[in-house]
């Protein structure tokens, strides 16, 4: 969209530098992974809720891969489920190329506990109003996938693939997010009925806007400047495990430690939205006290936005 469990946790808890009692404003590892599993969990129950609470009772769709999961369970019966895992698995081999093992991971028993959820967990039905039914049932679903999203998963793999396609033809995200919507819902016209497929875009304008006030802003891209000590280490770190261009400038402090003018290299760099998550760990990892500065981009054009090949 405009602008996604024991054993399993090993992978989730993957070994990470500890930070120092010493460094001010770190987070204990564990705190911020169990904030990430409150988060993906608290998702995955939401989303759950939006399908059985309403969509799946009123037949209709949502865009995106939950949409073309409920478009195909609708037509040839297939329980959602099992539509659910298969059509985001290669979503989450995408992920895991452009995004990362630890968001693969994370997306891999997200999408396995939704499904888990919806084939376990009777909700009620809350009503029979479709124009009620459209909206609460988009809301539930956004928020579901806003919450995932914040805590480093998806529930829905199309945003990956947007990001993957507006990066090799030059798009942006948005652009084939609708193109991608556009055949769903033509397709829902032509097979369930015009009207379910109008109700079905007002459940994904309802998703769409829920899912963009969690995540704080539509923009696809954020510009963060970044003025440390140790920027070369945060540059290298950037170009090393991130795959992105930076840019580095020389600054002063306007004030130090003793009120002094300090020379400082400042890095600046451009990524999206998925990506900030790790960006802000590796930033704490290496300098907790580090002054990080994040701008909405609406677009960028030039430069090196497009991520290197990491070495593997």
């Amino acid at each position: 969209m405009l602008k996604t469990l024991s054993n399993s946790l090993n992978a989730i808890f993957k070994p990470e530098q500890q930070t120092s009692s010493s460094d001010l404003g770190a987070k204990p590892i564990w705190v911020r992974k169990l904030k990430d599993i409150f988060l993906i969990a608290t998702g995955i129950l939401s989303a759950s809720f939006g399908f059985k609470g309403f969509l799946l009772t009123n037949h209709f769709i949502d865009g995106g891969a939950t949409g073309i999961s409920l478009l195909i369970s609708e037509l040839l019966g297939i329980p959602l489920y099992l539509l659910l895992v298969g059509i985001n698995i290669p979503f989450i081999i995408l992920g895991y190329h452009i995004l990362g093992r630890s968001f693969a991971v994370k997306t891999s028993f997200a999408i396995a506990g939704l499904a888990l959820c919806v084939a376990t967990v009777s909700f009620p039905d809350v009503t029979k109003d479709n124009l009620l039914v459209a909206i609460f049932g988009g809301f539930f679903l956004g928020a579901g996938i806003g919450l995932a999203m914040r805590g480093g998963a998806v529930i829905d793999g199309t945003e990956v693939l947007a990001i993957y396609l507006s990066k090799k033809f030059g798009t942006t995200i948005g652009d084939v997010i609708i193109g991608i919507n556009v055949l769903i819902f033509s397709t829902a016209a032509y097979f369930l009925s015009v009207e379910v497929a109008m109700y079905s875009m007002i459940t994904y304008l309802a998703a769409s806007k829920t899912l963009d006030f969690l995540i704080e802003g539509i923009e696809e891209y954020i510009g963060v400047t970044i003025i440390a000590e140790k920027s070369e280490e945060i540059r290298e770190m950037i170009i090393g495990k991130l795959g992105r261009g930076v840019t580095m400038y020389s600054g002063k402090r306007g004030f130090g430690k003793r009120g002094e003018l300090a020379e400082i290299d400042i890095v600046y760099t451009v990524l999206t939205r998925l990506e900030l998550r790790k960006l802000n760990s590796e930033i704490n990892r290496i300098e907790p006290t580090a002054f990080v500065v994040m701008n909405s981009v609406r677009d960028t054009k030039g430069g090196m936005i497009k991520k290197r090949p990491l070495a593997h």
